[in-house]
């Protein structure tokens, strides 16, 4: 319950009368005798109940125990007129409980509280029907009744009531109903400003503070901004700012100002009669620190518009601001952090504040014990980057890159994205990005990339993203543990979100041991997801897919059962056939330990040395099988070492680069990989050809499904075209890898034809390579012969 304005100078009751015969010595009695026929009795019981109820809460509740309230509702209407002022006097003072509000709701009594409103009605039941208003108006139900009962215009002629009670009750209604739009539109167009203003007047600063808490509301709507001027609201405002004695409320004052100059044409005006340059003065004019604080966000909060930030920057605020960042106040300092960040948005300022060493005088404030000032300073610090290498520069000078990643592990989610938003705009500078890296912000940011808030997340996947792009960076990413986390992204809902983590991945992906680490995470299957869905696939889930499988060529060619010429296989590529699209993909570790079925083998292309051992070229290829096999689980899994293929390669290089003619290059390479892969098989014995058994012969002697390819003596469509890829590209000779049906794939090369004209490149044509009937042989792409190839 808020206080009374006036306390006991009620105006006294002009009717009196003898003492009743039966008195109330107990609140029950009392509440018996509201049902009173005889109007003596029933103003006497309602000053009873009225007197136990202003001694407090709990009486409160016993009288709406014994059933006080329904009568007391029947007799606000009654038509004595002392019975109806005192009825109102003790439901006014009841309506202030919870309780008791949560039971007038159900009775209806609005109605008749406004009924009463109008101005030839007692000065007393003005200021107990306000009072019982201003109780039930909390609640939004009741707001609507209030509203749709009509109760605004004489409210609003209340607010003229000579009386400071009725005054304060009836200023609690309005600003309780100006909450919602339409009682702030109603408010304005029944001619509300103008009382309203004329109250900041008031002897009484509660009802001076609900004044202008009430304008600050209705100055909320761009509606009310040309009635505000009409009516000199701002003069009227700034005269209050100016006059010493109100410097309790000059905070609420100065919100309302602010409303007022985000309007464009009220601060053109304002600015026309020298309204902005009252304002810096009085930012600037000794005074409490509260005040000052929200002076400057009073700045801060007008800057949100372009046109006001350009009047602004011509009133040069930010050197009165780069000032303010050097006095005692932390919430002066952390307000004129906001309003910088505020004006960063201007270009003009942010090479102002720079000029003036703002930023210098900001990065230190990082480094401050209070976190509101610490994420006012990397707001501040954020908005002053963005889009300026300069600015970014000047941060990375003033030491601003090391406290930056520090607040990475604070617990301030805005701080937080802020401190990243920065590190990304600086990060685009080789120079600061490697800074930044040597400072441990990708280990930073782990704990960002789990977190809740969608800013936080926005921020920290597109830092990463920046972040990220050279091999070094990404090893600490592996390492660091940042990549489950940034996978996991891929689920959340934020599209925003989604797509810088689809970004990060795009860029990580470029690093092969980065690709298949968030592969085997699940990354592949997820983007799958994505870019199946047309709402949520963009061209990062694209660009993410293809950076992925790019780098992970295993991975490609089974999905998209194709590689390009620009696919280069390096050990470690190997073919595990088809998979379908959603289905898991296994890294060759994963697969090595499978047991041993009857699916077609893995066809595996390796001549790396093993992790800290020598290969001998002489050693046998039995002896390397028999090395895979002996490994104890102490030892890490390792690839083996493919003798064969390694013979292959040298042979290839030898007699195969030396040829000048690029047919002449593939026909002998064609001709090397079918010798190693069981010779001519023409087409009527191509079934004859037992390379499936001779495959499971291999899987059973290695006890793996694994199967390097240089121990393939019997080799099919499938893994000719693949050794033939392999071997090109160990040689430098371009060539693609195409999957069939069936068992089936080829390889596609580009030949020369015809003679070049003086000044033109040579006409490429597409061949694909005969590797089973006329090794050799080049069929030209798209014609029968090259068809019936693909087919049989």
């Amino acid at each position: 319950m808020g206080k009374k304005v006036k306390k006991g100078n009620e105006a006294p009751c002009k009717d009196t009368f003898e003492s009743l015969l039966i008195k109330s010595k107990t609140p029950a009695t009392s509440v018996l005798m509201l049902k009173s026929p005889e109007e003596e009795v029933l103003v006497k019981a309602c000053e009873a109940i009225y007197k136990f109820a202003e001694k407090g809460d709990e009486n409160r509740v016993s009288l709406l125990e014994l059933g006080a309230l329904e009568p007391l509702c029947q007799l606000i209407t009654h038509n004595d007129k002392l019975v109806r002022r005192n009825a109102f006097m003790a439901l006014g003072i009841m309506a202030t409980n919870g309780d008791v509000k949560s039971m007038l709701k159900t009775l209806h009594v609005i109605p008749a509280l406004i009924d009463k409103l109008p101005l030839e009605e007692d000065t007393v039941v003005h200021e107990f029907a306000t009072l019982c208003l201003a109780s039930l108006s909390v609640d939004f139900d009741c707001k609507v009744q209030i509203f749709d009962s009509k109760a605004l215009p004489p409210l609003i002629q209340l607010l003229s009531n000579p009386d400071p009670d009725v005054k304060k009750n009836t200023l609690e209604t309005i600003f309780n109903m100006v909450q919602d739009h339409p009682s702030r539109q109603a408010v304005h167009q029944l001619g509300g400003l103008a009382p309203l203003l004329e109250l900041l007047k008031s002897d009484f600063p509660i009802i001076q503070q609900l004044a202008l808490k009430t304008l600050e509301i209705l100055t909320i709507d761009n509606d009310t901004h040309a009635a505000f001027r009409d009516q000199k609201g701002f003069d009227r405002l700034m005269d209050f700012l100016n006059n010493k004695e109100f410097n309790d409320l000059h905070v609420e004052a100065l919100q309302v100002v602010a409303n007022c100059m985000k309007d464009r044409e009220s601060l053109r005006l304002i600015h026309q009669v020298g309204g902005l340059t009252r304002l810096m003065q009085f930012i600037f004019s000794p005074t409490m620190p509260e005040i000052q604080s929200n002076a400057v966000e009073c700045i801060a909060r007008v800057a949100q518009d372009s046109v006001n930030r350009k009047l602004l920057h011509e009133q040069d605020v930010e050197k009165a601001l780069v000032e303010l960042l050097f006095v005692e106040s932390d919430s002066v300092k952390t307000a004129a952090c906001h309003a910088v960040a505020a004006m960063s948005l201007h270009l003009a300022s942010q090479d102002s504040f720079r000029d003036l060493d703002g930023i210098h005088a900001v990065v230190p404030l990082l480094r401050c014990e209070s976190p509101k000032l610490k994420e006012a300073a990397a707001q501040a610090l954020s908005h002053l980057t963005h889009n300026n290498q300069l600015n970014a520069a000047a941060v990375y000078e003033a030491k601003g890159d090391q406290a930056l990643v520090q607040e990475l592990h604070v617990s301030c989610t805005s701080t937080v994205a802020h401190a990243a938003a920065t590190l990304a705009n600086m990060a685009e500078q080789e120079l600061l990005r490697c800074s930044i890296l040597s400072h441990g912000a990708v280990q930073a940011l782990v704990e960002p990339l789990q977190s809740t808030d969608t800013n936080t997340l926005f921020q920290a996947t597109r830092c990463l993203a920046v972040l990220t792009c050279d091999t070094e960076a990404r090893t600490k990413l592996r390492n660091a543990g940042c990549l489950q986390p940034l996978v996991n992204l891929l689920h959340y809902s934020h599209q925003e979100v989604r797509r810088n983590a689809c970004w990060a991945i795009s860029v990580c992906a470029n690093d092969e041991p980065t690709a298949v680490e968030m592969c085997r995470l699940g990354a592949l299957e997820l983007l799958q997801q994505i870019n199946q869905s047309v709402n949520r696939r963009n061209k990062f889930s694209e660009l993410a897919m293809d950076k992925l499988l790019d780098s992970n060529l295993p991975i490609k060619y089974s999905l998209m059962d194709r590689l390009n010429s620009t696919d280069i296989t390096t050990d470690g590529f190997y073919d595990a056939g088809q998979v379908r699209v959603g289905q898991k993909f296994l890294t060759l570790e994963e697969l090595s330990k499978q047991p041993v079925d009857q699916r077609r083998p893995i066809i595996v292309v390796n001549i790396a040395v093993d992790r800290g051992q020598m290969q001998d070229d002489g050693q046998k290829e039995d002896d390397e099988v028999t090395k895979q096999h002996e490994s104890s689980s102490e030892k890490p899994w390792t690839m083996t070492y493919d003798t064969s293929f390694q013979v292959l390669v040298t042979k290839a290089t030898q007699s195969i680069l030396p040829l000048n003619d690029d047919s002449e290059q593939y026909a002998a390479l064609a001709r090397l990989v079918s010798e190693a892969m069981g010779g001519v098989v023409e087409e009527e014995g191509l079934y004859e050809f037992q390379w499936e058994l001779h495959l499971s012969q291999l899987k059973f002697e290695l006890c793996s499904n694994l199967v390097p390819i240089g121990r393939i003596r019997k080799g099919f469509h499938c893994h000719r075209a693949v050794l033939f890829k392999c071997l090109a590209d160990r040689i430098g000779v371009s060539c693609t890898l195409v999957r069939g049906e069936y068992n089936r794939a080829w390889n596609v090369v580009l030949v020369s034809r015809g003679t070049p004209s003086i000044g033109c490149l040579p006409q490429l044509c597409p061949y694909i390579v005969d590797l089973m009937h006329q090794p050799g042989r080049l069929l030209k792409a798209n014609t029968p012969a090259a068809i019936q190839y693909q087919s049989i």
